[in-house]
């Protein structure tokens, strides 16, 4: 019988993420991924927004590339396996963390975008009244 676990997320980075190699060698990457939603406001009820902290796990090249590209803020597109893990932490209160072991990811925002929200779009260089296109960064 053929089974299936598979999650797709969209959120975005709460922390920058964290390379470390495996006893065996191999790269292993985490970051934390922050997923809103709204609920309420129906019929006069409180709208709320709660969000899911979500742990993502890259590994191998993968790893590498996500250390590379990803970054605090981003909004990134997740998808793999999901696992409940339950621990105690230090009040000695169980806890559940929400973990994926990521197949694929997609940053979803260009860095430009991200970098320059809020901030008025800067004029094109110009030199002598004339346009450069040798200054444009892309």
């Amino acid at each position: 019988m053929a089974s299936l676990s598979k999650i797709m997320i969209i959120g975005n980075v709460g922390r920058d993420p964290e390379l470390r190699m495996t006893a065996n060698g191999k790269p292993v990457c985490e970051f934390s991924v922050a997923v809103n939603r709204v609920t309420g406001g129906g019929q006069g009820g409180e709208r709320q927004e709660q969000t899911d902290w979500f742990r993502v796990s890259c590994w191998g090249r993968q790893a590498e590339t996500a250390q590379q590209i990803v970054t605090k803020g981003r909004l990134v597109f997740v998808e793999g396996r999901f696992q409940a893990r339950e621990w105690t932490g230090n009040d000695n209160q169980k806890r559940i963390s929400l973990e994926i072991s990521a197949d694929n990811f997609q940053l979803l925002d260009s860095r430009r975008e991200r970098d320059t929200a809020g901030t008025p779009p800067a004029s094109p260089p110009e030199e002598g009244g004339k346009f450069d296109p040798d200054e444009i960064p892309f």
